[in-house]
């Protein structure tokens, strides 16, 4: 009986798949791949989180992550070396030195665990271009989740044929002229909402360059995931699928995880920063919709004067404010305790300042009526959610597309765009929490109930994470030779 036993253990080894998923070392990934592994544990999947040990300190210091997952006992945490010194800061303006040193790394490593641990399918981000050639020549499926914005992804899909017309990088100094070879998008997308739009030369450029990789990766995967919902995305996802039929469009993923968990408690954090939940003490004594959340994410800085111009431009408009001020939110220099003190003390009646913020919990009380952000996909998907209109400041990348769909495609906020002075600051602050207040409030409680429908029973991307387990589960380990889904 023993040994019937352990031969029909090896059989339910071999037929659970085991899936390997690896973030990109920041936090808004790490967030979104946390979800996906807790969604996969649920599902019944043997999961394995690749994490940096950096990254990994900073979460079981931050978060109950360790106790949570270890109620799904076929869930483990593995650590790899970023290969960087404990002091670097790892901050955005060094996220190359990040990025290379981390890829030397994981190339060995991959290797090794891919040809001896049993994993069958790998969910890298779609950054990571090198894990796809990997799993491929040795023979494991591999499906990429690009945690940036499906407009912004699309639009890297158009690169070649933009560097090929010449479009960039760009002549001349006109930001606001339209880009007309990115389909879709014709009377769109401007060349200041461009995800690079300071490029000056394709080849030499580290992001243009990245992104090339990643979208020649795409093809060569036997899918692509995406936090994002059919009735939010459906024409660029139409569109996405024309380079990858498999596309799986299983978001909000926060969403889609809360309900599905059993007892329906908010996701717990995922957080790599100390939370301070005494902001939420202080919104619990403002009136209903009267305060203005303000978080520039994980990564983003700001110049002292562009500080300054939104405290100046927050407090002349006269609205209620709480604000995130990391302790590395300044540019160039040190981060004064005695400078945020004093911005505090000019204010307190009508502003709060945390280092770090519960944010979804943040987003959900009665008492924020809008959100002034960096437009970090998490964000938005968080605050569409949460039927909270945005006003929105990009800084990087994929912001820059997102926060012009906000504006123009969903009208569900408005698009401040490389404009920082406290007068503008101070009239989209009224727009938001007054003037416009009951239109984008309308259109963002639309796209919340439809998010909500898309992740309940028979909804699009209850059943998109359906057909992705089922994938899975068909996909196991391959031949070398078997063609992915995915078409050039």
């Amino acid at each position: 009986p023993l040994e019937v036993m352990e031969h029909h253990n090896t059989i339910e080894a071999k037929m659970c798949p085991h899936v390997l998923l690896f973030p990109l070392p920041i936090q808004s990934p790490i967030n979104s791949m946390l979800q996906l592994a807790e969604l996969f544990c649920l599902a019944g999947l043997q999961v394995t989180f690749l994490n940096t040990k950096h990254n990994q300190q900073l979460l079981c210091r931050h978060t109950n992550v360790e106790s949570r997952f270890r109620q799904y006992p076929k869930f483990q945490f593995r650590t790899i070396s970023d290969g960087l010194p404990d002091d670097h800061p790892r901050s955005f303006p060094m996220f190359e030195d990040l990025i290379n040193s981390l890829q030397a790394v994981a190339e060995p490593f991959l290797r090794e665990i891919l040809t001896e641990s049993g994993v069958t399918c790998v969910i890298p981000d779609g950054l990571f271009y090198y894990a796809v050639d990997i799993c491929n020549e040795v023979g494991v499926s591999v499906i990429s989740f690009d945690t940036i914005s499906p407009c912004c992804l699309w639009v890297y899909l158009c690169f070649p044929k933009l560097i090929q017309n010449g479009d960039i990088p760009f002549k001349g100094n006109d930001l606001d002229m339209l880009i007309e070879n990115v389909p879709g998008m014709e009377d769109l997308l401007r060349r200041r909402d461009f995800p690079f739009y300071r490029l000056t030369n394709c080849a030499t450029d580290l992001y243009c360059q990245l992104a090339l990789k990643e979208i020649q990766s795409i093809p060569r995967s036997h899918g692509l995931i995406l936090n994002t919902f059919e009735d939010l995305d459906g024409p660029l996802l139409s569109l996405i699928r024309s380079h990858c039929p498999q596309t799986y469009a299983v978001g909000p993923l926060h969403l889609q995880l809360k309900t599905r968990l059993a007892d329906k408690r908010m996701s717990s954090s995922n957080s790599l920063w100390e939370e301070d939940h005494s902001s939420i003490q202080w919104l619990d004594a403002q009136p209903t919709e009267s305060v203005i959340y303000v978080s520039f994410g994980s990564l983003a800085t700001l110049t002292k004067k562009e500080m300054l111009e939104f405290w100046h431009g927050l407090v002349n408009s006269g609205i209620r404010f709480l604000w995130v001020m990391r302790s590395d939110l300044l540019r160039e220099e040190e981060f004064s305790h005695q400078f945020v003190k004093e911005l505090a003390a000019g204010c307190k009646e009508r502003a709060y300042i945390v280092s770090w913020a519960p944010q979804e919990k943040v987003l959900s009380h009665p008492a924020i009526g809008g959100f002034l952000t960096h437009s970090g996909w998490n964000s938005t998907m968080e605050s569409i959610v949460e039927r909270k209109p945005m006003i929105c400041w990009a800084v990087y990348v994929d912001q820059r597309v997102t926060s012009r769909f906000v504006g123009e495609v969903w009208k569900i906020g408005l698009d401040m765009k490389d404009i920082c002075d406290r007068d503008n600051i101070e009239k989209v602050v009224k727009d938001l929490m007054v003037t416009n207040k009951e239109k984008l409030k309308k259109s963002v409680d639309k796209l919340s109930m439809l998010a909500e429908i898309s992740v309940g029973e028979g909804g699009s991307s209850y059943n998109a994470f359906e057909y992705l387990v089922d994938d899975i589960k068909k996909l196991g380990r391959r031949d070398k030779d078997i063609n992915p889904n995915c078409i050039g």
